[in-house]
């Protein structure tokens, strides 16, 4: 499931250029939250979520939490904004971010 350090750099750059495309704040992960996050990552592998948090550790707690329970693995973290990974099993070339981007 882990990317190579050289595929981490290109989907990084990828990253650059997309939006959250979920906004976590205070209640947490609630259900449609999850379906939403699980829905993005089977659609698009790549996706930013925001992360509204208090501090670094509920932030870091929260991240950590989204990785294992949706399998997916985080390329990175600034500020409020963390970048995820999860590879499709049938990826869409329309949809997908890596398709679009590295094509």
């Amino acid at each position: 499931m882990s990317a190579s350090n050289n595929d981490k750099k290109k989907f990084r750059t990828i990253g650059h250029q997309l939006k959250p495309v979920v906004i976590i704040a205070q209640k947490g992960l609630t259900e449609n939250i999850k379906e939403e996050i699980d829905r993005a990552l089977t659609d698009h592998e790549l996706i930013k979520i925001k992360l509204l948090t208090s501090t670094r550790d509920a932030k870091k707690e929260l991240m950590e939490v989204i990785c294992s329970e949706f399998n997916a693995e985080c390329l990175q973290s600034i500020g409020h904004i963390i970048l995820i990974y999860r590879a499709a099993k049938k990826p869409d070339p329309n949809l997908s971010n890596l398709s679009r981007y590295l094509s």
